[in-house]
C-alpha cells in the first residue's frame, strides 16, 4: 500500500560561515604591505524546490533534522574560503511552507506557497563569511588589525503542508460515489465499498474527454461540522483550496440514512462557505449519483430546481451503469479550460522563485526595539543579530566599527524612539551594552547611509574612521546579557 503523507514537520539550518582572516602582506623589501586577509566562505542554504515529480511528502515523514555545509575561513594573501554547498530538499508542486513557533510548534507566517515545478524559496539560509581585514581599510585606518567572525546560522523549524493541484475536486458526504466516479472517469483505482470513510486520502485521476485533458482529485466524505474539524474535516478540506472547480456529488437515494439530496446539497456547501468564503463562489457543478436507481425521478427534478435556482449547472448520472458521464466528462473538461484560459489572462507568470527571496531578505532587514523591563531593552532583528555575533569582542577596532553601523543602521535612533536613555542597558543575542545616546555623525556621512546598509561593508565605505562615538559603552561591551 502506497503511503501518502500531506503535511511534515521538519528541521532546518544553513551552514556556518568561515570567518574572515587578519592578515598582513608579508614580503622582503616591502615594509608596509597592507592588509590581505581573505573573506570567510558563506555557509549553504537549505532551499525547498517545488517537484511535479513528487507526489507526496513522504520523504519527511522518518527523518527531520536537515542541515547545510559550512563555508571555510580565510586565509592570507587575499585567499577567501570555499562557500557550503547548498542543501535542496524537493516538495510537490502545491506545497505550503511556513515558519513554527520553536516552543508551540504552531505556524507563524507563511514563508511561501510553492504552485509552479521548479519554484523554489531559501528556508534556511548559510550564515554570512566573515570579511578579511582588506575590507575595513578607510583614509584614517589604513592597517585595519580585525576581520568579522563567520555567522552562525541559526536552525528553526518549519512546516510543510501539501494541498492537491487538481482541476476539479469530488466533494460530497461520505459513501455517496466519488470513488466509483472517479473510477469510471479516470485510471485511478481507489479502494471502493459501501461503507463511510472507505476513502482515508485523496486520490488523483487524470480525466481525458474527447480533447480535453484534466486532473479529478477524489477528496475523502465530508460531514456536518467538517468546517469545524469533525471527521475528517480541516485535514481535507485544504485540498479543495486548490482546484479551479468544485464538482458536488450527492446520492440520490440519500443512501443508508434516508438522507434529503436537497439538505445534504445544502449542507456541504455551508460547510464549504465556513471553512473558507471563497469557496462557496468557486464554480461548481452538482452531480446526481445512483440515478439508475427506480422511482427516483420526483428527488432528481427537486434536487435539479434547487441547483437551478443558485445558477449552477446539473448532471443526473450513475457510476455503475456509466449513463450521463461522458456528457459530464466533456461539460468539466470544457468549463476547466474556459477557468484556465481565464487564470493564464489575469496572472503573466511571475518570477516566483525571486519573490519569495525579496520577501525573505526584507524579513531579515527588519528589527524591533523591546522594553523588556524599566531601563532594559532589547533590539531584535536578523540582520542587526548578525553583526553582533560577527564581532570579535577582544577586539577594540571591531567594536568601535560595530558602533558606527548601529547607528547608520537606524538602531541609535530606534533606541530613543522606544524611550531608550542614556545609561539604560541594550541587549541584542547574548551581549549587553550601555546605551550613549544617538549622536550626529560627521558631515562626511552621506544622508542616506544613515539606513540599513547591507552586510558586507565595502572597502572604504566606513569613511567615519574612528572619529564618532555610537551606542556602545566600551566598558561593557563584551559583557554578556544578564537573565
Amino acid at each position: 500500500m502506497s503511503q501518502f503523507t500531506d503535511l511534515s514537520r521538519i528541521n532546518v539550518k544553513g551552514g556556518d560561515g568561515g570567518a574572515g582572516c587578519m592578515s598582513f602582506r608579508r614580503e622582503a623589501h616591502v615594509p608596509k604591505g597592507g592588509p590581505d586577509g581573505g573573506d570567510g566562505g558563506r555557509g549553504g542554504d537549505v532551499i525547498i524546490e517545488a517537484s511535479s515529480q513528487l507526489s507526496s511528502l513522504i520523504d519527511y515523514r522518518y527523518k527531520h533534522h536537515f542541515k547545510a555545509e559550512r563555508g571555510t575561513h580565510g586565509r592570507g594573501a587575499r585567499k577567501d574560503g570555499r562557500d557550503g554547498e547548498d542543501l535542496i530538499l524537493k516538495v510537490p508542486v502545491g506545497t505550503v511552507v511556513r515558519e513554527l513557533d520553536p516552543d508551540t510548534q504552531e505556524p507563524l507566517f507563511e514563508i511561501a506557497d510553492l504552485t509552479h515545478d521548479g519554484e523554489r524559496v531559501v528556508v534556511a539560509p548559510g550564515g554570512a563569511g566573515g570579511l578579511g581585514n582588506t575590507h575595513f581599510v578607510t583614509s584614517v585606518r589604513r592597517a585595519p588589525a580585525f576581520a568579522q567572525l563567520g555567522e552562525p546560522a541559526q536552525d528553526h523549524w518549519i512546516e510543510l503542508e501539501m494541498k492537491l493541484m487538481a482541476d476539479a475536486a469530488l466533494v460530497g458526504f461520505p459513501s455517496v460515489g466519488k470513488s466509483s466516479l472517479i473510477a469510471r472517469m479516470s485510471a485511478a483505482r481507489p479502494k471502493i465499498a459501501d461503507y463511510p470513510f472507505t476513502t482515508l486520502v485523496p486520490n488523483l485521476g487524470v480525466v481525458r474527454a474527447g480533447e480535453y485533458s484534466y486532473v479529478v482529485a477524489d477528496v475523502p466524505g465530508l460531514i456536518e461540522g467538517a468546517s469545524e474539524g469533525k471527521g475528517l474535516g480541516h485535514q481535507f478540506l485544504r485540498h479543495i483550496e486548490r482546484t479551479a472547480l468544485i464538482m458536488h456529488v450527492i446520492d440520490i437515494t440519500g443512501g443508508f440514512e434516508g438522507r434529503d439530496p436537497v439538505e445534504d446539497y445544502h449542507v456541504i456547501n455551508e460547510e464549504l462557505r465556513r471553512y473558507a468564503t471563497e469557496l462557496a463562489d468557486r464554480p461548481q457543478m452538482v452531480v446526481a449519483n445512483k440515478c439508475d436507481v427506480s422511482g427516483m425521478e420526483e428527488r432528481i427534478a427537486e434536487l435539479r430546481r434547487a441547483v437551478a435556482a443558485d445558477g449552477r449547472r446539473f448532471f443526473a448520472v450513475s457510476a455503475v451503469t456509466g449513463a450521463g458521464l461522458q456528457t459530464l466528462m466533456l461539460a468539466v473538461g470544457e468549463q476547466v479550460a474556459e477557468l484556465r484560459r481565464a487564470l493564464a489572462e489575469e496572472a503573466p507568470e511571475p518570477e516566483l522563485s525571486d519573490r519569495w527571496e525579496r520577501r525573505r531578505q526584507a524579513r531579515e532587514k527588519r528589527f524591533q526595539v523591546v522594553c523588556e523591563e524599566p531601563g532594559v531593552y532589547r533590539v531584535l532583528g536578523t540582520q542587526v543579530e548578525r553583526l553582533v555575533v560577527q564581532t570579535d569582542w577582544d577586539n577594540e577596532e571591531a567594536l568601535i566599527y560595530l558602533q558606527h553601523r548601529f547607528a547608520r543602521m537606524g538602531v541609535d535612533d530606534a533606541l530613543e524612539k522606544a524611550g531608550c536613555r542614556p545609561g539604560d542597558e541594550v541587549r541584542i543575542v547574548g551581549r549587553a551594552f550601555t546605551f550613549e545616546g544617538a549622536e550626529e555623525y560627521l558631515d562626511e556621512v552621506a544622508p542616506d547611509e544613515s539606513l540599513a546598509a547591507d552586510d558586507a561593508t565595502p572597502a572604504g565605505e566606513d569613511a567615519l574612521g574612528d572619529a564618532a562615538d555610537g551606542m556602545l559603552g566600551h566598558e561593557d561591551a563584551a559583557g554578556p546579557a544578564s537573565a
